[in-house]
């Protein structure tokens, strides 16, 4: 076709306190893989809502093939050739593969029938998927393949992917763009979002930068380093993350032989997890998502039970105490899912402050809450970790979730804690969020805390790390020193193929 396939020409979108999108403009051609670059809070989201039919525009309109593109709703969009593949899953785990794309589908055709449309599209992209296996049991990458399927039965014409990578491994990474570029081969434009911009420079062919909802900038990513495009989004130099040197203290947490059973039908137990951290010391644990992360976190945070002597905090045994508990006596955890699990997402992000902050910021009284300290905490995490929002009034679910996660890491780091256990800390967050708040982990080792980081992202383990270790099936593999780790043992250490039986760890 002559001319682009989707024009947005003006658009603007406005929300109480906020502009998320002021006359926005940009086009994407057919079979272009096309980046939307920019900020936690830039705009990007609610760009792609509209043109997926989500969200309706206050001003501006978009041109589609050449012809007016108002889609009032997904369905709309989808009878255009509009498909999404959202960052957060939207699957039933108790469903198998071909109950799920049957869901996503107007007009689904007899089971037998879809069961083979399923295992002919996703072998011919190099996707193969079993229609039969319950989703539950699919790991990170092979849910993700459920939902490109789901999108590729309904031949579309623009593919949107909003942080399609962040759970995947590198392996599952290199499928994924494999399959992307067969598609732009085939016609399919691809819109894509994500922070990971060394990926950006690999995949995509051009470039629309926003900044604060505004268009800033077009670029061929391709002929720019990733630092380079991380500055056009910020529009000002990055600050790398750096750590002076320190001496390690005295042990301040110790797991010996861990084994919780998964509260989760699909989780996954830990099995004699053993592990000693240091004052000043940060453990990197990575692994493919789905290998006891959340089940680790859960242990330590008090959510779950462990057994007897299994976790000690300087020397006490805290197992069997709940997570109020822990929290006085020196141990926070940042869950990975930010909305629903560390953050309520209807209440105000003083009453989100205070849910995790009355007892070490003393924030209640005679069992009421102090709303004036609740409110100067939300503030001053609000200021020291340059939260986008109009107040600490808003509503958790306002804000984009880049800028809530920097509120969740902001709110543990703040209250001071002698061992910090985070997990996925800049999960969905740009290049310049993301060195904020490693630094704010490595200056709070600095002082003395001992951090465990739980993260898919290797790169970033491998920056503040100083030992790391990997969960494969619920087991930890022996911590070994960061600094010279190569891919190749980064990747044993993950898939499981040594260590296997796990030692205890002395620091």
């Amino acid at each position: 076709m002559d001319g682009p396939l989707l024009a947005v020409n003006g658009v603007t979108k406005a929300y109480p306190g906020v502009v998320a999108n002021d006359t926005v403009t940009f086009t994407v051609d057919p079979g272009e893989v096309h980046a939307l670059l920019g900020e936690n809070g830039a705009g990007k989201s609610t760009l792609v809502k509209m043109i997926y039919g989500l969200v309706r525009p206050d001003s501006g309109g978009m041109v589609w093939k050449g012809e007016a593109f108002e889609p009032a709703t997904p369905h709309a969009a989808r009878k255009s050739g509009v498909a999404m593949v959202f960052q957060h899953f939207s699957l039933f785990e108790a469903l198998n593969v071909a109950e799920n794309v049957a869901l996503g589908m107007e007009n689904p055709p007899p089971m037998r029938q879809l069961s083979a449309r399923i295992r002919d599209v996703s072998e011919a992209y190099g996707l193969p998927l079993d229609p039969d296996r319950l989703v539950g049991d699919l790991s990170a990458g092979e849910r993700q393949r459920v939902e490109i399927i789901r999108c590729l039965l309904q031949d579309p014409k623009l593919l949107i992917m909003d942080e399609p990578t962040s759970v995947l491994t590198p392996q599952e990474v290199e499928i994924l763009f494999k399959t992307l570029r067969k598609l732009s081969a085939e016609g399919t434009a691809i819109l894509y979002i994500s922070h990971k911009l060394e990926e950006i420079r690999s995949l995509c062919t051009g470039a629309t930068i926003l900044r604060l909802g505004k268009v800033v900038g077009n670029c061929d990513p391709r002929e720019k380093t990733a630092r380079e495009l991380a500055e056009l989004m910020v529009g000002e130099t990055l600050h790398i993350p750096s750590r002076e040197p320190g001496t390690l203290g005295d042990t301040l947490l110790e797991l010996t032989n861990l084994s919780v059973k998964s509260a989760n039908p699909f989780g996954t137990s830990l099995k004699d997890v053993c592990l000693n951290i240091r004052a000043g010391e940060i453990v990197g644990i990575g692994g493919v998502a789905g290998n006891g992360q959340d089940e680790l976190l859960a242990a330590l945070s008090g959510e779950s039970i462990a057994p007897a002597g299994a976790v000690k905090l300087q020397g006490q045994e805290i197992g069997m105490l709940g997570p109020n508990q822990r929290r006085a006596l020196g141990l926070l955890a940042a869950p990975e899912e930010r909305l629903g699990h560390s953050a309520a997402p209807d209440m105000s992000l003083t009453e989100n402050a205070a849910l995790t902050g009355t007892v070490r910021e003393g924030l209640s009284k005679n069992g009421f809450l102090d709303w004036g300290k609740a409110r100067n905490f939300a503030e001053s995490i609000i200021q020291g970790f340059d939260v986008r929002t109009p107040g600490p009034d808003n509503a958790a679910r306002s804000l984009s979730g880049g800028n809530l996660q920097k509120f969740v890491i902001g709110r543990e780091v703040l209250q001071r804690p002698d061992v910090l256990v985070v997990n996925q800390p800049t999960w969905g967050v740009d290049a310049s969020a993301a060195a904020a708040i490693r630094q704010s982990l490595l200056d709070l080792a600095a002082k003395g805390a001992a951090i465990i980081c739980i993260s898919q992202d290797l790169d970033e383990l491998m920056e503040i790390s100083d030992r790391f270790a990997a969960l494969n099936e619920g087991r930890l593999t022996e911590p070994r020193p960061a600094k010279g780790l190569t891919v190749d043992e980064i990747g044993l250490m993950m898939g499981g193929a040594h260590d296997m039986e796990v030692s205890h760890v002395e620091a």
